[in-house]
């Protein structure tokens, strides 16, 4: 069972920048692929990134236009997300997952297990 823990929670103003990361402990980190999702309050969790397993692939959402970036660090059992110049409505708890399946999977019924998430609030 793998266990996938957040950190990085903050509230900062719009422009600013946040890195989130999520540690995984439990399993064997680089068997998996690790995503990045979202929700905000009364919405479908939402995609926003994805890293392949040995971090050559990745994918984003289209909101995301290059202001974030997912990495991971294998030997950490790691993965990260920075957001920069971020706006109101990048406002939601974000979450951490891992696939077993797939290259960079976008759906987040490929993902087999989640952290509880990590609440990012964005002033105006």
């Amino acid at each position: 069972q793998v266990q996938l823990v957040e950190s990085g929670e903050g509230l900062v103003q719009a422009g600013g920048s946040l890195r989130l990361s999520c540690t995984a402990s439990g399993g064997t980190f680089s068997n998996y692929a690790m995503g990045w999702f979202r929700q905000a309050p009364g919405k479908e969790r939402d995609f926003v990134a994805v890293i392949n397993r040995n971090a050559r692939i990745t994918n984003y959402a289209e909101f995301t236009k290059g202001r974030f970036t997912i990495s991971r660090d294998n030997a950490k059992n790691t993965v990260y997300l920075q957001m920069n110049s971020l706006k109101p409505e990048d406002t939601a708890v974000y979450y951490c997952a891992a696939s077993v399946g797939g290259v960079t999977p976008r759906f987040k019924e490929t993902y087999n297990y989640w952290g509880q998430g990590t609440q990012v609030t964005v002033s105006s």
